[in-house]
């Protein structure tokens, strides 16, 4: 059975470890990187059934991200994550077309909730065999 390809996008490193951590448990394959540009190279290199985006992140931001992927992977999700929830921008990036947005901090049992729902629209099954845990993202 093929595994659920996601691509973890944040300015902070932190960030994408923790969540390399917990998207592996439910049998993700995760990569993580922390800079954006590098990210645009990567995705124009291969397509992830899933991109997990922080917002600000400086020069490139979650919602160029959002537009490059779906610009080059229609079918893929994005899901976009930010410490700054703003209501504006979580419509902005909706109507552009991301999956899903969540607010830092977050509990990573509230990730894997969008991330299984993106699986399943994508007709992936997902490891359900995972204890919760209860440690917050809460880097901004």
């Amino acid at each position: 059975m093929p595994k659920l390809r996601v691509l973890v996008v944040d300015d902070e490193p932190i960030v994408g470890k923790r969540l390399i951590q917990a998207l592996s448990k439910m049998g993700c394959e995760v990569e993580a990187l922390d800079d954006p540009r590098a990210a645009f190279r990567r995705i124009e290199e291969q397509e992830f059934d899933v991109v997990i985006s922080d917002i600000l992140m400086g020069e490139i931001d979650g919602l160029q991200v959002l537009d490059r992927v779906r610009q080059r992977f229609p079918r893929s999700k994005v899901i976009l994550i930010t410490g700054y929830a703003m209501m504006a921008m979580a419509r902005s990036a909706m109507e552009r077309g991301a999956f899903g947005f969540i607010a830092k901090p977050f509990k990573p049992d509230e990730l894997r909730a969008v991330v299984t729902r993106a699986a399943a629209e994508l007709g992936i099954a997902l490891d359900h065999a995972v204890g919760t845990a209860h440690a917050e993202v809460s880097h901004e």
